[in-house]
């Protein structure tokens, strides 16, 4: 799990293997696979930081290779 946080100020985790897409518009929109949409206070890149760190975390990218 990733830490972002709301526009509100609040953090929380997020799955980040249940991420369709992400979108700039002008805020960081995240489109979930369930269809619902978190608008968080993070920057596009400081999201896929933290997706990749998270991935090479758990071990993922060795699965990829």
């Amino acid at each position: 799990m990733i830490e972002l946080t709301r526009l509100s100020g609040d953090g929380f985790w997020l799955n980040p293997h249940q991420i369709e897409y992400i979108e700039r518009t002008p805020d960081t929109s995240i489109a979930m696979l369930s269809g619902k949409r978190v608008i968080v206070r993070e920057g596009v890149q400081d999201v896929l930081r933290k997706i990749v760190e998270y991935r090479r975390q758990i071990g993922a990218f060795k699965n990829e290779e």
